[in-house]
């Protein structure tokens, strides 16, 4: 079968927290479509989402994963993706390549902050939302109390499309047909009228023919309604599903076959044209005819396959053998090869049309959130991506063999080009090398990547926490820097004046001199001097930040004064200027969502109370496990997931993320100042 139409693709991102069956799911319906002969074992490695040995070891996904399935002349491109909460933003970065993110929970499980993370997360990035609740053989009392608690986080308009019967071993249709058998609950009339009737406010005809008939209408009637509804997010459709018994999978294909958008249907891409404020929006189109526009949303790096980037085709038709520019190359690509990929398996096809997920390999100037293109009409296009959780946790790590140090650096390098949630960061103030990811799960994967893939092992250590300094007053600098040694001499003379600028706003840097005190091509060496100083700190050697910095008036020597002269005078003249203006120590707040069994409750707040964390509200998860969301300094987090670990019998789970920066306690301060003047001592 081939399809040949962009009107005959869809492509779903299956989202949703550990434990809920997505892999599972994934391969329930490939193989019902008939994509493969039989559904394969986490265990054995046999799946065709979760196929790395790493995966199998842990028992669920920890990548994003793609695969399709063929059905009826409509190709479904699938992407399953992790669910534990440190692979948040490696579910999220793949969001722009599909219309529909299909949330799947378990009639099991409640719905904890990262699910309404993702959710809000697909709801950003302007894509269609459907709910898909799974295991519904294993709880089907229970149903009803989920579809409610699903209502009630992300409101009424979330409809059963489909109910479960016969104690959840069966699915009855309330869309396409009421057969008016017996549901486990509600009534397939009931729920055909509340659908349609969230439908047909969509158009004021259809309103009008559907009063007149009597509410009997077709789903073909409705379809274009329908589709509005989805995209103006005035309807999610929830249905349900068991992955392990079968039932309702059908069902599922049919829906996502007949009801869910295609390229054409779906909210159109945000591209934009340019950077910063000058981006301008521009139009793409899933026209094949017209030039090609293709976004990468994921890479992986192979040592002995080479680099694989896998994109979206949003415009246009990329054919074997043609050329492709990376964003603003002027030297294109060859396209030697061109695949669809089914998990591991690559499979090579001549063409892609708008709509369609590929893969190109060995080309090594590829990066994730690249834009593939054609003609250089389409230089500086890029997409507006969604918004990532920030790396916050982070280990320093060194080569555990001498001579090891290019190896570890490069295999680091090639991790974080493929997960855009890795950061690496050398910290020249303490000599560290820092890998930062978004919790201690998603470090110690990379770590062990590191070792499988590259061959290099490392030794970590917490690494130095980046503590800032600031001021809380305005207060003048001034310095004057003379140095005579025989011939040439060295003079320059800096006068400033420093206030504090609202958090997050770094540096400004104003040039107030007049009457050429400090001659203008000097000024460049007064700024380079000052941000030294801003870098080096005064307090504890931390880089200081938020501070306005106005140089005033200054000296010069027509024969002696020199760059280096005023880099030396005003880095002592925001020193000096710094000491007077109440500076301070500033440490990273990090906002945590812990979830934990309801009895360990008293023991995770008692914790995060002796860690100066501060309790703003718990949640409760269903009967048996409670969210509890705090704020506490990163300082004091170092070794919370071995704590959470022991005080809930590994039951517990967390997100951190920067929420912002706060002063520290003063005895805080002065311990990080004497630590400094300890180590400038011995230095």
């Amino acid at each position: 079968m081939s399809v040949s139409e962009s009107n005959n693709i869809r492509n779903v991102a299956l989202v949703g927290p550990s434990g809920t069956g997505k892999t599972a799911l994934t391969e329930a319906l490939l193989h019902e479509a008939g994509a493969i002969g039989q559904k394969g074992s986490l265990g054995a490695g046999t799946m065709v989402s979760d196929h790395s040995d790493l995966e199998a070891e842990h028992g669920h996904s920890l990548d994003s994963s793609l695969c399709y399935f063929e059905a009826d002349g409509t190709r479904v491109h699938l992407v399953d993706t992790p669910g534990a909460p440190d692979f948040l933003g490696r579910a999220i970065s793949i969001l722009p390549a599909v219309e529909t993110a299909a949330l799947v929970l378990s009639a099991q499980g409640g719905i904890e902050t990262g699910v309404r993370r993702l959710f809000e997360a697909a709801r950003d990035a302007g894509l269609c939302r459907l709910i898909i609740i799974n295991k519904i053989d294993l709880d089907p009392k229970g149903l009803p109390g989920l579809l409610g608690t699903v209502q009630e986080v992300f409101g009424k308009r979330c409809l059963p499309i489909n109910l479960p019967a016969d104690n959840g071993s069966r699915i009855r249709d309330v869309f396409f047909s009421e057969d008016g058998g017996e549901t486990d609950f509600s009534s397939v009339h009931d729920a055909h009228t509340e659908i349609m009737d969230q439908v047909v406010e969509m158009d004021e005809d259809l309103m009008e023919t559907y009063l007149e008939s009597g509410q009997n209408l077709n789903p073909d009637q409705v379809h274009d309604a329908f589709e509005k509804a989805l995209r103006n997010r005035h309807l999610i459709p929830v249905c349900f599903v068991s992955a392990e018994t079968g039932a309702g999978v059908p069902e599922l294909i049919r829906l996502i076959r007949k009801l869910l958008p295609n390229p054409s249907e779906g909210i159109p891409p945000r591209f934009l044209k340019g950077e910063g404020e000058q981006a301008k929006p521009v139009q793409v189109k899933p026209d094949p005819e017209a030039h090609a526009v293709a976004h990468v949303f994921k890479v992986v790096v192979d040592p002995y396959a080479g680099r694989m980037g896998a994109f979206r085709i949003h415009q246009g038709t990329i054919r074997t053998g043609g050329q492709l520019f990376i964003g603003d190359a002027r030297k294109p690509f060859k396209v030697t090869h061109l695949y669809r990929i089914q998990g591991k398996d690559l499979q090579e096809i001549q063409a892609g049309i708008p709509g369609d997920i590929c893969a190109v390999t060995r080309v090594e100037a590829v990066h994730y959130d690249d834009v593939l293109h054609d003609s250089h009409d389409e230089d500086h296009y890029h997409l507006k991506s969604p918004k990532l959780p920030p790396p916050m946790m982070g280990l320093a790590v060194e080569p555990m063999r001498r001579g090891d140090e290019q190896k570890l650096s490069e295999a680091i390098q090639r991790l974080a080009s493929e997960d855009p949630c890795l950061a690496v960061e050398h910290r020249a103030n303490t000599n560290e090398t820092v890998i930062l990811g978004t919790g201690e799960l998603h470090l110690r994967l990379v770590l062990q990547a590191m070792k499988d893939r590259f061959g290099v092992e490392a030794t970590t250590h917490p690494p130095t926490i980046p503590y800032r300094e600031t001021i809380t007053g305005r207060a003048d600098g001034h310095h004057r820097h003379k140095k005579q040694t025989g011939g040439a001499g060295q003079f320059g003379e800096v006068f400033l004046r420093i206030e504090p600028l609202p958090r997050g706003d770094g540096l400004v840097f104003e040039n107030a001199v007049v009457g050429g005190a400090i001659p203008s091509q000097f000024i460049a060496a007064v700024e380079k001097g000052v941000r030294q100083a801003m870098e080096e700190g005064a307090v504890a050697g931390f880089p200081l930040q938020d501070v306005k910095v106005t140089v005033y008036d200054g000296k010069h020597h027509s024969v002696d004064s020199k760059e280096v002269a005023f880099v030396a005078a005003a880095r002592k003249a925001l020193l000096d200027a710094v000491a007077k203006a109440g500076p301070i120590i500033l440490e990273p707040l990090i906002e945590m969502h812990v979830s934990a069994p309801v009895d360990a409750t008293g023991a995770v707040t008692g914790d995060l109370s002796s860690r100066r964390g501060r309790v703003l509200g718990s949640t409760m998860l269903g009967t048996e496990r409670v969210q509890i969301d705090a704020e506490a300094p990163l300082s004091e987090l170092q070794d919370y997931p071995s704590s959470l670990k022991a005080m809930t019998g590994g039951a517990g789970t967390y997100t951190m993320a920067l929420s912002r920066y706060e002063a520290v306690p003063a005895r805080v301060q002065q311990e990080l100042s004497e630590a400094s003047a300890r180590d400038a001592g011995t230095g």
